[in-house]
């Protein structure tokens, strides 16, 4: 097999509160932010837990400093969402004016990542949330800008770097409206896709390579019906996927291994815990799901002392508690692990893995990708996994602190609004996303990666 490398392109990796944060510089924010990030977390001095309760408000208005947040995580979830859910759909209507209306429907960036699909994916999930058909109908228009803005892109492959996310979210969108023969527009275009992946060098992980064009796979079966991309078309590139996972794997290590740009990532966005995470809903033979298994052992394994990730194969550097570096994305695909294999030895990993995005987990960064709004989803997913209320409290206290002081602390410089502020992976995009997905933490996800 042939040599995979990068694209030459260069790649990147991954209320009260709205007024101030709205009004706000970003730019200035950023720039603020640059000389205040010698620590990457906010000491979490939040209780493990604390008993809901109906007087809490009243109770915890007594007390000074910090008593906004505490009268937060001691509100009732069914009150607290509704604060949420108010702040995700205000937030939403100021990402869409910004990324959208006053662009006037040009896109520049059509990726979910931090483009213009990102503004789409957030209103497919405000509509499923409050059912309103406007946010719906610009979803479809925004998504029809991408799909003409993304024809020059052709080796971008990927649901959230690349055509796949357009053409997958589209198809998506279309069956909502009840539009069969742009379902069908969409879904030709789809599955032209793999017949080009050869005519360049498309890599493996996530967020650039050939998995992320099955995790869109996946995103259409479970969204259009089971068997809309078909085995057939699925196959091979898993076959792929596993052979290279075999040739850079080394005796006595990680039964699969991946390198992207020279580099053996272990994250959810360039390595292996987002590489093991789309390969667990492929149709795997026993000794590919073995080897499967073998790979997360191998990464429980080798852990920190801390209960942390590191970011590549070998890295001594304890730094990183991000979805696309470090326990949080792994944490994820662990809880995913604990229910396609059964297999409490995950759980217990996942747990552990929960608990460093606790200590260390109230990032000084806004974002889904690196940031507090994606670290809380890790919580939403063990409440899933274990049906603990203490993950559910610890959800509402990460979101409750955006929430809280996400405007304050990029005003005063401590926190970074992000490079692309009203971003999905970077930005208050994804911290709307999860606003609108507290209400119903049953059915919350991570953005294009958890279904």
């Amino acid at each position: 097999m042939r040599a995979i490398k990068g694209s030459s392109r260069t790649k990147t990796s991954c209320c009260s509160l709205l007024g101030r944060f709205f009004s706000f510089s970003t730019k200035q924010a950023a720039k603020q932010a640059s000389g205040a990030m010698a620590d990457r977390h906010f000491v979490n001095d939040m209780p493990d837990f604390v008993e809901e309760r109906e007087d809490g408000e009243q109770e915890e208005a007594k007390t000074g400093e910090g008593g906004s947040l505490k009268r937060l995580l001691f509100l009732p979830y069914d009150k607290a969402s509704l604060k949420f859910l108010q702040a995700g759909v205000e937030i939403k209507d100021k990402v869409v004016k910004e990324t959208w209306l006053r662009a006037g429907g040009r896109v520049k960036n059509f990726t979910l990542y931090t483009g213009s699909l990102g503004t789409a994916y957030l209103l497919l999930k405000a509509y499923r949330v409050t059912k309103d058909v406007n946010d719906l109908s610009q979803c479809a228009e925004i998504i029809e800008a991408c799909t003409s803005a993304s024809r020059r892109m052709r080796e971008d492959v990927t649901f959230i770097c690349g055509q796949a996310g357009v053409y997958a979210l589209g198809a998506a969108a279309a069956k909502l409206k009840g539009d069969q023969a742009l379902v069908d527009d969409y879904l030709t275009l789809f599955k032209e896709i793999p017949k080009r992946m050869d005519s360049f060098d498309v890599p493996y992980e996530l967020l650039y390579g050939r998995v992320g064009y099955l995790w869109a796979c996946t995103f259409l079966n479970e969204h259009l019906g089971e068997g809309t991309i078909p085995f057939t078309l699925t196959d091979p590139i898993v076959k792929d996927v596993i052979k290279e996972g075999r040739r850079l794997s080394q005796q006595g290590g990680s039964p699969l291994m991946y390198a992207w740009h020279g580099k053996k990532y272990w994250g959810a966005a360039h390595g292996l815990a987002g590489i093991m995470h789309v390969l667990m809903d492929m149709q795997l033979n026993p000794e590919e799901q073995e080897s499967v298994k073998g790979t997360l052992r191998y990464m429980i394994q080798n852990r920190f002392p801390s209960g942390n990730y590191p970011s590549s194969e070998g890295s001594s550097t304890d730094r990183l508690v991000h979805w696309c570096h470090g326990a949080p994305g792994v944490a994820l695909t662990l809880c995913k692990a604990a229910k396609v294999f059964r297999d409490e030895q995950f759980a217990e990993a996942a747990v552990d893995a929960g608990e460093v995005v606790w200590r260390r987990g109230l990032l000084r960064r806004l974002g889904i990708c690196h940031g507090v709004s994606g670290n809380a989803y890790v919580f939403l997913s063990l409440y899933r996994l274990t049906g603990k209320q203490e993950y559910l409290y610890k959800a509402k206290a990460f979101a409750a602190f955006l929430l809280d002081g996400a405007s304050r602390l990029i005003s005063s410089g401590e926190m970074h609004g992000g490079d692309n502020p009203y971003s999905l992976f970077e930005g208050m995009g994804g911290m709307a996303h999860l606003f609108l997905d507290m209400g119903r933490p049953s059915d919350a996800r991570f953005p294009a990666y958890e279904l």
